[in-house]
């Protein structure tokens, strides 16, 4: 019996086939998962650190210090968190495909930024760094059309060694060499990575064009 004469049943799926299971985490694309689930409201709960953990890097004293760090250090476990919940529970969205980053870009764009304006970090390396973050958002949000660019491999190794220089930078002691040396690895993977999204957007594009008829 061919599969044109393969009898159907109500749920509409071929009899003798599989029936794709509610745990299945490809039974469920993106677009239809619910955006009101944890994954995404754990990355709200990022942006809504932001803001705090900026006043706290702005008051002096070292217990203040401490205690920005302490938020920037639980608003960065967020992330690893939500995308763990999300791809283990099939939370993925296309919400947090584009939110997750933003929200990320927003925490250590404003630990860089502030950093920069208290002394402590080269604004060259502030002003490289969120160029190419923002640009990089920018061209996801141009190429949104043919379609999303997850991140990638590299990329989350970017953002940790981001957090992870940043963290030395913020949390108070002698500890230059240490802060140079990982800043030094972040600013270029940053770059690499951003050229590699380049290169995918570029393609992402050329095959969106070459499969319109």
């Amino acid at each position: 019996m061919t599969s044109a004469e393969r009898p159907v049943p109500a749920s509409g799926t071929p009899a003798g086939m599989p029936v794709p299971s509610a745990m299945d985490p490809i039974a469920t694309p993106p677009s239809q998962v619910s955006v009101y689930n944890v994954a995404n409201l754990l990355t709200m709960v990022r942006i809504a650190l932001v803001p705090v953990f900026v006043w706290m890097l702005f008051i002096n004293g070292t217990g203040w210090r401490l205690a920005a760090l302490a938020v920037f250090v639980v608003a960065s476990i967020t992330d690893r968190v939500d995308g763990q919940l999300a791809r283990k529970h099939n939370l993925v969205t296309d919400f947090g495909k584009i939110a997750d980053p933003i929200a990320d870009k927003a925490l250590t764009g404003s630990a860089l930024v502030g950093l920069s304006i208290l002394g402590e970090l080269w604004w060259w390396v502030t002003i490289v760094i969120l160029v190419r973050e923002i640009g990089i958002t920018l061209l996801r949000f141009v190429v949104i059309r043919y379609g999303i660019i997850p991140a990638s491999r590299g990329g989350k190794l970017k953002t940790l060694l981001q957090v992870a220089a940043i963290t030395f930078y913020i949390a108070p002691g002698p500890l230059d060499p240490l802060r140079w040396a990982m800043m030094g690895a972040a600013v270029a993977v940053t770059i690499l990575t951003g050229l590699d999204y380049v290169v995918k957007a570029w393609s992402l594009r050329r095959r969106a064009v070459a499969a319109k008829p």
